[in-house]
């Protein structure tokens, strides 16, 4: 069965967010793996110094045959630090791993499907 790692923002962790609607969104959509076969896991981050060990964690529990990058991870501009240092520690932590993007928290699943 493929594998699937979703790093993303823990929604949390945003200001002005309802952090549960958006959570049980993303647990809905990480269940959809499931109906896909594919095995999958998230790592939600917060926005401070627990992010890049969160994500070692995470990259390193298995050797992952895609890794989505989530867009609030990616879009806002203010986040581009954040943005290089997760596609750099992909590359290091899970470098035989295809990196995906998604356009939303709903379609993770599509994402990892272009390259599985």
């Amino acid at each position: 069965m493929p594998s699937v790692l979703i790093l993303g923002i823990d929604p949390h962790a945003v200001q002005g967010m309802d952090g549960d609607v958006i959570r049980a969104a993303l647990d809905q959509e990480l269940a959809r793996f499931g109906e896909h076969d594919i095995d999958a896991s998230m790592a939600l981050v917060a926005l401070d110094e627990s992010a890049e060990s969160t994500m070692v964690s995470a990259l390193s529990e298995c050797d992952w045959d895609v890794v989505v990058i989530g867009g609030g991870i990616r879009k806002p501009e203010p986040l581009l630090p954040l943005f290089e240092q997760v596609v750099n520690l992909v590359r290091r932590y899970a470098p035989s791993a295809a990196i995906a993007f998604n356009t939303s928290g709903g379609d993770s699943v599509e994402a990892a499907k272009r390259w599985l």
